[in-house]
């Protein structure tokens, strides 16, 4: 399969070619580059994304995400050719919850159901009980009986939250985000010294020290949504800078400050893992519809039974 693309190839028309050629649909998560995100046809949160990968007619599905992303589309599309830019694209969230540790920490605690944030592998899914999103993770812990014991999997600072908003008292796996674990509350609170004005927001998979400064704490499409809603126009935004694009966009006469991490040196509070897509690999993945996202129907089915539970509480 040859990799290589012609230096004078106008990128955005080749996609868009490809993208009618093959009846695609682009698909892009908030925290990719601002001209994957211009180009695709749905961008959103992981909820939103998950219910445009279920109502698609498209006969491609590109995910312009991560990895988990990409196999929640396969498991809701086994009829469809579903194709990731890099397969490296993967997510610390799901790294740190390997299914066989996770059969284990089930197997300890018989009597609880596992609740699974969506940013873990099809494998841990299909271990699952319910799958939730920061969109709806309220409304999916709410849904069990209040005498219904919990395993929640695998961010604990989503978890810890979820027990201050629901009083549930759930088990945590200790698992954390690589990006919202990074920011630093000593320069949260420099900057909320600097900009007295400015409105804080903060995704939940942030720490709790950072959190407790929140004026707002929701998912990125809710963070998103108040930013343009609410009259207040200065923001101090503590989740990945990626989202800063769209919020300019709705809100342009609005000020957007993103928050540092601790370590002056790197740009940690974007995603790693997201920036590995780019438009040459979008257009090679469109192109060689590789590579592309495959599980055994066993696999699927078993991962794909807490996801409808969760669509069908969202």
């Amino acid at each position: 399969m040859a990799h290589a693309i012609d230096p004078t190839l106008d990128l955005d028309q080749a996609i868009e070619d490809l993208r009618r050629e093959r009846n695609a649909v682009i698909l892009a998560h908030y925290y990719q580059e601002p001209e994957i995100q211009d180009l695709a046809d749905h961008i959103g949160d992981s909820l939103q994304l998950a219910q445009a990968a279920r109502d698609t007619d498209a006969d491609v599905i590109l995910f312009a995400g991560v990895h988990f992303m990409a196999e929640t589309a396969k498991i809701l599309n086994p009829e469809r050719i579903v194709v990731i830019p890099d397969l490296a694209a993967g997510c610390s969230l799901a790294d740190s919850c390997p299914a066989p540790m996770l059969k284990a920490w089930k197997d300890a605690h018989p009597d609880h159901a596992v609740v699974s944030y969506i940013n873990c592998t099809a494998e841990t899914k299909a271990l699952s009980d319910v799958i939730c999103t920061s969109s709806n993770a309220r409304r999916v812990v709410d849904s069990l009986p209040p005498e219904q014991p919990i395993l929640f999997a695998p961010d604990r600072n989503l978890g810890s939250w979820l027990i201050r908003e629901t009083g549930r008292d759930m088990t945590l796996w200790q698992g954390t985000c690589v990006v919202h674990e990074t920011f630093s509350e000593r320069k949260l609170i420099a900057l909320q010294t600097q900009h007295p004005e400015a409105r804080v927001i903060a995704h939940p998979e942030c720490e709790p020290d950072v959190l407790r400064h929140a004026h707002h704490i929701g998912s990125t499409s809710s963070l998103l949504r108040y930013t343009h809603e609410t009259d207040h126009r200065t923001f101090i935004v503590a989740t990945e800078a990626g989202i800063l694009h769209q919020m300019q966009a709705r809100s342009p006469d609005k000020t957007f400050l993103p928050l540092p991490p601790k370590n002056d040196t790197c740009a940690c509070n974007e995603c790693p893992f997201m920036r590995l897509n780019t438009m040459e690999k979008i257009y090679l993945a469109l192109r060689d519809l590789s590579p592309r996202i495959e599980m055994t129907e066993t696999l699927r089915l078993a991962a794909l039974k807490p996801l409808e539970r969760m669509l069908a509480l969202s």
